[in-house]
């Protein structure tokens, strides 16, 4: 079992497929434009979160393109973009990569992805197995890595044959920009082993978990190298325990079993380990959700990929926190609905109180910076008093 690290980094997410106040339904939905993200990160930026993951596919707005228009518009909040091997070439992707982390000052972090869902696969052209894909993916990482590294590549193999290529203008971050990576499957453990700096995984209860840490931390032993962990996690979180799980309640309340049912379809022809493992926490069925203490998976009734939620008040979420932390976790990508207000709850609630690694901004001495709430009568500031 891989030691507990002594701090973290938590980061938030970006909802470029859509954000509401109850899944399953269009009511309570938002426009997701760049009025909203750009509140969002904002948000977060000023509220102290490491960064912000962007997600990929077809149902999302670009990550590259929201990134790029969004960067200049935070001061040091980080972006954790994917790059999807077998979608671009490995020296246009390091272009990519190079050029993003200069102009944002070394704000970026990239998310290797392989992706789940053969339909949507197709629908841009790749038509690869399961394993293939991770094949094209190790294949796609030798290169990309080299050339950020300043390297000149020529390379002939399998899925690339690259003649000269070479990246003129280096990334901002030595060698390259952090890169993430999820695969919960054999062979997506054993690429990440072999080549990249974080292993991510989805919200399962603690000793899921912590088979999983032991099972590749294994693996890059035996590579030699050394691999961090983070988990992506949804998060309900409000002053007491009842109000966090009435919330709970309340974003399912007009969920229907239809719904329910063809969500969980979409979700069986994928070919991804992950997303099976998260469909089996709660079968499609929302009579037993709570699959381990304050862990809720309700969110994957109906949503892709990370499927559960911490439910709690603020002591009980950073016990759970805590939990994952001892396993050897040293990275949380959290995220709630709606995302604006739920940034808001977990970054006063619980945000300021757990071992960060990022520093939370202070405020100075001026006037009004606070936070000290609404002034009493227009005459003075409130006194502080517990919030439980």
């Amino acid at each position: 079992m891989s030691s507990a690290p002594d701090k973290i980094n938590v980061l938030w997410f970006l909802p470029t497929h859509g954000d509401s106040r109850y899944l399953g339904t269009s009511l309570g939905g938002r426009h997701v434009d760049l009025g909203y993200l750009k509140q969002v990160a904002q948000a977060a930026d000023t509220l102290g979160y490491y960064g912000v993951l962007i997600p990929t596919g077809r149902s999302c707005e670009d990550s590259w393109v929201v990134a790029s228009a969004l960067a200049p518009l935070t001061e040091r909040l980080r972006y954790l973009i994917a790059v999807r091997p077998g979608l671009l070439s490995p020296t246009f992707a390091a272009r990519m990569t190079a050029t993003l982390d200069r102009l944002s000052n070394g704000r970026l972090l990239i998310n290797v992805v392989t992706g789940g869902d053969p339909i949507e696969n197709k629908g841009d052209g790749i038509h690869v197995s399961h394993e293939g894909r991770y094949e094209v993916t190790e294949e796609f990482l030798h290169i990309y890595k080299a050339l950020l590294r300043g390297e000149t590549v020529n390379h002939k193999g399998k899925h690339f044959d690259i003649e000269d290529g070479k990246v003129l203008f280096p990334s901002y971050q030595n060698p390259h920009p952090p890169l993430y990576f999820g695969g919960s499957s054999g062979v997506g453990q054993q690429v990440a082993a072999r080549t990249i700096d974080k292993y991510l995984t989805w919200g399962e209860p603690p000793e899921d978990v912590a088979k999983k840490i032991a099972e590749v931390k294994a693996l890059a032993d035996a590579e030699g190298r050394e691999v961090s962990f983070g988990i992506r996690l949804h998060v309900i979180v409000r002053e007491t325990s009842e109000a966090a799980w009435k919330a709970a309640d309340e974003l399912i309340q007009y969920l229907d079993d239809e719904t329910i049912a063809s969500a969980q379809k979409v979700f069986e022809r994928m070919d991804s380990v992950g997303q099976s493992r998260m469909s089996k926490l709660h079968g499609g069925r929302r009579d037993k959700l709570e699959v381990s203490p304050n862990l809720w998976a309700g969110v994957g009734l109906v949503r892709g990929g990370a499927g559960t939620a911490l439910v709690g008040n603020p002591d009980e979420v950073k016990a759970r926190i805590e939990e994952y932390r001892e396993l050897g976790i040293d990275t949380f990508i959290m995220s709630g609905y709606p995302h604006l207000e739920e940034a808001y709850r977990f970054g006063e609630l619980v945000l300021p109180n757990l071992p960060l690694a990022h520093p939370i901004r202070q405020a100075d001495t001026a006037v009004n910076t606070g936070p000290f709430g609404e002034t009493i009568a227009g005459d003075h500031r409130p006194r502080l008093k517990a919030v439980r």
